[in-house]
């Protein structure tokens, strides 16, 4: 099967890391487990079949709290449509889910890198992203 897309270059748009204060630092050591990841994919079209793909990573403290600290990336990938042919819902998956698969772990790296680097080194994310299955519940 030839590929319907390329990536034409990837590159960090966007880092935060919020601490607001060393007691709000202490707070999340301890509640940093329970914090939750949020995904967000957004898209634009660009010239000569191109389309900015910005995959945004947010590492938050799901409840209202004031001593909540808050970790994000937003990563910019650009691909270059390759297949003139293809159809609109395949083009919906291409960016949603295959190229997703294709960049997730390093955008998840980098994201777990910064939180430790932040001073939270135990930090784990136990849950893989199934991009697959998300794209099929959107759809269903």
């Amino acid at each position: 099967m030839t590929k319907k897309y390329e990536i034409i270059l990837q590159y960090i748009q966007d880092l935060s890391v919020e601490i607001p204060s060393a007691e709000t630092f202490v707070y999340s050591r301890e509640y940093i487990t329970k914090y939750s990841l949020g995904i967000n994919i957004t898209n634009k079209t660009l010239k000569n079949e191109m389309i900015e793909v910005v995959t945004k990573l947010s590492y938050k403290n799901p409840k209202e709290n004031k001593k909540k600290s808050h970790f994000e990336i937003s990563y910019s990938t650009v691909i270059k449509i390759t297949d003139k042919t293809i159809k609109k819902e395949e083009l919906e998956k291409i960016l949603l889910c295959d190229l997703q698969v294709q960049i997730y772990p390093r955008i998840e790296k980098i994201l777990i890198n910064l939180i430790k680097d932040a001073g939270f080194p135990e930090l784990k994310l136990e849950k893989k992203v199934n991009f697959e299955k998300l794209y099929q519940q959107r759809i269903n």
